[in-house]
């Protein structure tokens, strides 16, 4: 039976960087932390993207977590 361990976690802060005018949509930028703790919590990521989202000029739109994992036999 296989298993599946978690090896790398990111933490992507998504802010919009204002609104395409021909398509009305939001320009997103992008920044990605690497080596986060895979054994940090959802409200762990959220208290720190918040404090980081503060220090920002652009508005934040969303947070993500990439997560890695390894499968093993």
């Amino acid at each position: 039976m296989a298993d599946m361990q978690k090896v790398d976690s990111r933490l992507q802060l998504v802010f919009q960087d204002g609104v395409d005018g021909e398509s009305g949509e939001p320009i997103l930028k992008n920044k990605t932390f690497n080596n986060v703790k895979t054994a940090v919590t959802a409200d762990q990521l959220l208290v720190v993207s918040t404090a980081l989202a503060d220090l920002q000029q652009r508005e934040l739109y969303s947070i993500k977590r990439n997560d890695s994992s390894l499968i093993i036999e």
